[in-house]
Order: C-alpha cells, then structure tokens, then sequence
C-alpha cells in the first residue's frame, strides 16, 4: 500500500477525541477541498507492505488506529487484509473518508468517520452512503460558513443519520457564532475544535 506518513499522537476529532492513536495516513485522494490541510498526501509516499505496517503498530503499543488520508478507500483492495489482522487482534480502527466511496465492505472490521463535504470545500460526499452508518460510526461536518452551517441542517434532516454527529469549524475562523447556534437551536450535535492543533500534538 502507498503510505504518505505514520504517526503516533492525540485523535484530533471525533468520538474518540483526546486518545492516544497509532496514525496511518494512505497517499492519494480524490477530492480538492478548498480547506484541505493534508494535500502532501495526494502525491507523497512510500510503498510498505501489509507486514510492515502491521509490525509497526504493533511497536507502538497502542490498540487503537485511525487510517486516514487522502482518501484512504482508494486503496480498499491492499486495506482489507490489514484491517483483517488487526480485527483479530482486537485493535480498534477508525476510518476516515470523504463519503465517496461505498464503505460496507470494510466496515465490519472498522468504525467510519464520514466527512460530509460541505459547498465551502467545493466538493461534495455521496449522500446516499449516510444509509450505511450505524451508532458504532461518526459523521463529520466541517463547517466555514453559515451556508455550510444551513447545508449541514438540510443533510440531517432529510436522512437522519443513525451516527452521531461532531461539527468542527474550519480551523482558524470565528467559532463563537457556531456555537451559540448549535446552543439556540438545540442541535443534538457535538462541538468540536481539532484538538491536535490545540495543543499542538504532530
């Protein structure tokens, strides 16, 4: 598989933010969001074996992983013979993807984190797939304007997601309106700020 980076630090985002995570960011991705803080990974990488990255977690210690990106199902067909050793490892895995690509297969071994593209990305996420999440899933919201905000409000009311739902502001622009919103109109959504950033974690 062609890995852009790996790392050890905080889960930034989430409902696992704040724990120790074994990161494993693939190379290549499908999207040109407007917003993207990880294009070194549409192109940078090197290309590690199953084994490899499997022994690596393993030196890590640590039982839970995030497989991030890019868009790291367009690399499904190398993916899934790791997520099958580490499923019967008892290592949990969180996959991050854009929601645009079908991720029913991968998903009994992994918990998915869906990024629902909003119009200020300039992309836009399969929104049929929102009918595969379930309570053991995340979908994301990552919200930079009012549109963004109105967009997102239109998207759960039309297929009332089973998973629970974190909106996080693009990094580095005004948060307070956001949350005085989501307090007015008693959205049943969690809050978050991308904590890696915060304190400064990788």
């Amino acid at each position: 598989m062609r890995v852009a980076e790996t790392f050890v630090s905080l889960q930034g985002e989430g409902e696992r933010q704040g724990m120790p995570c074994f990161f494993l960011r693939l190379s290549g991705c499908n999207l040109r969001c407007a917003w993207c803080d990880t294009e070194y990974s549409f192109e940078k990488g090197t290309d590690r074996s199953v084994d490899e990255v499997v022994k690596e977690i393993a030196d890590s210690g640590l039982s839970y992983v995030c497989v991030t990106g890019g868009e790291p199902l367009l690399q499904k067909e190398e993916l899934i013979p790791l997520l099958e050793i580490l499923a019967a490892a008892d290592i949990h895995v969180d996959i991050e993807t854009n929601g645009t690509i079908p991720f029913d297969d991968v998903s009994a071994y992994a918990s998915i984190c869906m990024d629902v593209k909003c119009p200020s990305s300039g992309e836009m996420s399969d929104l049929s797939l929102l009918s595969s999440l379930t309570e053991k899933d995340c979908l994301k919201f990552v919200i930079g304007d009012e549109a963004d905000y109105l967009y997102m409000v239109e998207v759960l009311a039309a297929h009332k997601p089973k998973a629970p739902v974190c909106i996080t502001p693009v990094f580095g622009t005004d948060t307070k309106w956001l949350v005085e919103t989501i307090i007015a109109e008693r959205l049943p959504v969690r809050f978050q700020l991308q904590l890696h950033k915060v304190v400064h974690v990788q």
